[in-house]
């Protein structure tokens, strides 16, 4: 067998390869002698069928698993001796013309074809130990959690109808029959009876909370709206409606006294204790943003001191990815480019820019991982599993079911356990102080 290299740039590698029809022959006489203890066939006793007959039989499929293996066997060679990580599989051209394939099927003409493959950088590791990073921490007032236990107050306040002829105010619950149309055809998904809303919760299509002030029950009302154009259903989107709604109810929101009673009807022995609950958890918010910020800032130290350029493939992979998703957001929003104040080559210069870095993120963290023999554990894979099925309550199983026959699905909820562990392990090596701010500070965006 000869290899020969015809094209070695950046990171792109392609090979010549001859294997010799002798070698090719011998392959296919090897399958040939193993089919003789195997095949059946009328006239003749298991294991003398004579090898001529074989071949006539069997040689052209003989052949072709020859070839087969033998462009296997060249390929992994090729790999093994330049001490190439691949990133995808090598893409084998073989010849094309009829007349050169026939040659070599009659094992007249040695197996001439081409192997191209594209290869990983090498990378090389920054010190850790050199990287300063800044945590922000953030404490729960007494402030802050007041606010949010009387948010949890006005969710669980109860409602109670009001006078005959009470007409509906801002904070006031409607109960409602509606039935919408739009250019006088009625529409799917714009029928609803007994449905609850609260003026002034902006949980409806805007502009229809404000239309029900001044609703009695058992009027009847025209409440004429415009779907947002971002609204889910393409269908509905951007489009004027008109909706008759019959007012069932008007309701008033009752006072919420936050005592030891109120903490019992959610379940609690005592206002401390959802007190306690409710600081948890907002600390445990304020962990998670912290955390966020931390990574962000390391992701954006490691960006800066691995600079090597990726493999094309990936970044062109990563970048259709983007930019699809990127313009099916502006045409679900009809907007155009000029209207975000950009060009789409403009546009397509950022987020190849942007799939360039997640490619190169992803390439370090992956090495990172590697060299430090960083992996997720059955159990985590498992628990990270539970929580996904738990959040579709009576489908569990489905979802337990889904994922285990599907490797890429189950590959898209290690790699960000995987990359966790990973900043972990450089957090660990890192010069980490600590900062305390305001909660404000804390959830601020970034300029950048």
């Amino acid at each position: 067998m000869q290899v020969t290299e015809t094209v070695s740039e950046g990171l792109k590698r392609e090979f010549q390869v001859v294997v010799p029809a002798a070698d090719l022959a011998a392959k296919a006489d090897e399958r040939i002698d193993a089919l003789k203890g195997q095949v059946r066939l009328n006239g003749f006793r298991p294991g003398k069928v004579p090898v001529g007959h074989l071949k006539r039989l069997y040689g052209r499929s003989a052949m072709a698993e020859a070839i087969e293996g033998m462009v296997r066997e060249a390929n992994a060679k090729i790999v093994t001796d330049g001490g190439f990580k691949l990133v995808r599989e090598p893409q084998v051209t073989l010849p094309s013309e009829q007349s050169a394939v026939e040659s070599m099927f009659e094992g007249k003409a040695d197996l001439t074809y081409t192997v191209a493959i594209e290869i990983m950088p090498a990378i090389e590791l920054a010190d850790f130990k050199g990287i300063q990073l800044e945590r922000l921490n953030a404490q729960v007032t007494d402030a802050e959690a007041d606010e949010a236990l009387n948010k949890l107050a006005q969710e669980n306040r109860a409602f109670g109808a009001k006078g005959e002829g009470a007409k509906a105010e801002n904070g006031d619950r409607v109960m409602m029959d509606f039935s919408g149309k739009i250019d006088g055809t009625p529409f799917e998904g714009g029928t609803g009876g007994d449905v609850a809303v609260m003026i002034g919760s902006n949980t409806f299509i805007p502009g229809f909370e404000e239309q029900l002030i001044g609703i009695a029950s058992g009027e009847t009302r025209t409440v004429k709206v415009t779907f947002p154009t971002a609204y889910p259903a393409e269908n509905l989107a951007g489009k004027e409606a008109e909706f008759e709604v019959v007012a069932k109810a008007v309701e008033a929101p009752s006072e919420v006294k936050l005592d030891e009673d109120f903490a019992k009807s959610l379940g609690l022995e005592s206002l401390a204790k959802l007190k306690d609950i409710i600081k948890e958890r907002l600390q445990r918010d304020h962990a998670g943003m912290s955390r966020q910020k931390l990574k962000r800032k390391l992701l954006d130290e490691l960006d800066t001191r691995h600079k090597f350029t990726p493999p094309p493939s990936l970044v062109e992979d990563e970048f259709n990815n983007v930019w699809k998703a990127i313009v099916g957001d502006l045409e679900q929003q009809k907007r155009t480019f000029e209207d975000e104040g950009t060009t789409e080559e403009k546009a397509k210069e950022e987020y190849r820019g942007i799939a360039e870095r997640r490619v190169r993120l992803g390439l370090v963290i992956a090495e990172i991982g590697e060299r430090n023999k960083i992996q997720v554990t059955e159990d985590e894979l498992k628990r990270a599993l539970m929580e996904r099925a738990r959040q579709f309550p009576g489908k569990e199983q489905e979802v337990w079911d889904h994922f285990a026959k599907n490797p890429d699905a189950l590959a898209a909820i290690r790699a960000p356990i995987f990359e966790d562990k990973v900043i972990d392990y450089i957090v660990e090596l890192a010069k980490v102080s600590e900062k305390t701010v305001s909660r404000e500070d804390l959830y601020k965006e970034d300029e950048a």
